[in-house]
């Protein structure tokens, strides 16, 4: 064994576990860690777009996870198979890229990412939701970094000695999208804007990050964690769509006439501008992506043309449809082989073609007014819960708290009390903050016997 391999199959602690006569290997063990895991249950109660439960059509962040991670499995073998002596160099492992899909997820707190914006909001400045600015936690909320705080460190497996799922290095780094951490300074204080937006650990994480980031090179991602990263854009911009034309809100009559040709391009256009590195050709290779997209969709008329209601033809024609749009985009990322800068390479068109498909989720189906009433509504939910476990957790009063929520505060005192209230609220699966909400404000006190969360 190399010492890159033998460096990236070590875990932060002696795993006991693994006697002699496990069959699996450290990587497969990490998989079905995560797998099994409560964090892991509860993505079948958390929204994917639409409220989980709202109706059974609609795919969960648990059933989103599971595609993502079929998607990155498949990725890495392809990878392997056409590309051995880069996938060698890189170490890619099939079951590494898995694991880190099935973990992509853990950090969204309920009620997806209006929830994680009210939580980054009220970690920075918890005086906005009752609490002193002592309690807060500079680096505030973001998923991913909650998802590696979650593997490192909340996750119960071990003793409180040994906290977290005990993964592989080479695992943890493989669930790093954004591999470093948060920039708190302004842009005219020198901040990097990309640094600000999005990152994947927490400084209460930091010592562990930096282990897990030591066979990685500058902020590049690992090559797992780059097909992680890409199976999830596949996933989200091909199979929430489906949902959609499903339920008969993406409008592909619309999307395939002319009239509303400059509208799509336009809206793609601004999102993409927001972005500091958008290529001054954004705007030709965005027309270009409609066009193929329209050439693709025209062979579908059961899709395009008809009101869904899952007659057989349609459900045909809509396999079809989704299978031709996700072949190309496996096959379009490959290996760069460089272990010193970016570890792959995606096909240009590829890329296009599904910053446009995640256009129409955003556009026909994020801007829903419906859907932005309802999150009002959840991000007072979330403020509230917040507000209690902060208030209550310094006191170090627990009796309000559910018994599995206590020892986040008994065993990591050290850390900030926003922090630890912003961990409790992203425990809950999204019925029980309905559930719990309406007990601790009175509005729906429940029975006596009910715990709501177990």
């Amino acid at each position: 064994m190399s010492p890159f391999e033998a460096k990236r199959i070590e875990r932060c602690y002696s795993d006991e576990t693994a006697s002699g006569d496990d069959q699996r290997g450290p990587f497969e063990r990490d998989r079905d860690r995560i797998l099994y895991s409560s964090a892991f249950h509860r993505l079948a109660g958390i929204t994917q777009i639409v409220r989980a439960g709202e109706l059974d059509i609609f795919h969960t962040r648990q059933q989103h996870t599971y595609k993502v991670a079929q998607i990155g499995r498949r990725l890495a073998e392809y990878r392997i198979r056409e590309q051995s002596t880069e996938a060698a160099r890189h170490g890619l492992h099939p079951e590494v890229v898995e694991a880190a899909c099935l973990a992509h997820d853990l950090g969204h707190p309920p009620f997806g990412h209006a929830a994680e914006t009210e939580l980054d909001l009220i970690v920075r400045d918890p005086t906005l939701a009752g609490g002193a600015s002592d309690d807060a936690a500079s680096d505030g909320y973001e998923g991913n970094a909650q998802t590696f705080r979650i593997l490192t460190n909340l996750a119960v497996r071990y003793s409180k000695n040994e906290p977290g799922l005990d993964l592989t290095r080479a695992t943890l780094a493989a669930t790093l999208k954004y591999p470093w951490l948060r920039d708190t300074r302004t842009t005219e204080e020198g901040g990097d804007e990309k640094k600000r937006s999005k990152w994947s650990a927490y400084v209460s994480e930091e010592r562990t990050f930096r282990w897990a980031r030591e066979h990685c090179y500058g902020d590049h991602k690992s090559a797992e964690a780059e097909l992680m990263d890409w199976a999830d854009d596949i996933a989200y911009s091909v199979h929430d769509l489906e949902d959609f034309h499903r339920v008969g809100i993406i409008p592909w009559s619309e999307i395939l006439s002319a009239e509303a040709r400059e509208s799509i391009i336009a809206g793609a256009l601004k999102t993409w501008k927001k972005d500091p590195n958008h290529p001054p050709t954004a705007q030709r290779r965005l027309q270009q992506a409609l066009d193929r997209v329209q050439r693709k969709m025209v062979m579908f008329p059961a899709v395009t043309k008809q009101v869904y209601n899952g007659a057989r033809e349609q459900r045909r024609q809509l396999r079809n449809f989704t299978s031709q749009l996700i072949g190309p985009y496996v096959r379009a990322i490959k290996l760069t082989g460089d272990t010193n800068g970016p570890a792959v390479s995606i096909d240009q068109d590829a890329a296009d073609e599904v910053r446009l498909l995640k256009h129409f989720a955003r556009h026909y189906v994020i801007g829903l007014p419906a859907l932005h009433a309802q999150q009002y509504g959840q991000k007072k939910i979330i403020r509230d819960l917040f507000s209690i476990f902060l208030n209550e957790g310094k006191k170090g009063d627990f009796k309000l708290f559910p018994a599995r929520l206590r020892y986040i505060w008994e065993d990591n005192h050290q850390d900030k009390p926003a922090r630890l209230a912003a961990d409790c609220v992203a425990s809950l699966t999204e019925n029980e903050a309905y559930q719990l909400h309406g007990r601790l404000t009175g509005s729906n006190s429940g029975l006596v016997l009910d715990p709501i969360v177990r």
